[in-house]
């Protein structure tokens, strides 16, 4: 299949026909992850785990001390809600 580079502001944009999206299980509002490899330009739906990790998955390879603290955020100064 083949289409046009556009501009689109500072930067360019191609369109892709919904039965491309569809073939690579895409649609609208989808994170994705675009790279480059050999020359070429790579679009993959992104990990939605790369995104939602948990805690404990965030801090999987840290090997320092953690000793919690509070911290001051002075006084209110507009409609905060303490």
């Amino acid at each position: 299949m083949q289409t046009t580079i556009v501009k689109w502001g500072n930067s360019r944009g191609v369109r892709l026909p919904k039965i491309l999206l569809d073939s690579a299980c895409l649609s609208d509002n989808d994170a994705v992850e675009v790279t480059v490899e050999d020359n070429s330009i790579v679009i993959k739906k992104a990990v939605d785990k790369a995104f939602h990790k948990s805690i404990r998955e965030r801090f999987e390879g840290f090997s320092g001390e953690y000793e919690p603290t509070s911290i001051d955020w002075g006084s209110p100064v507009g409609n905060e809600i303490w």
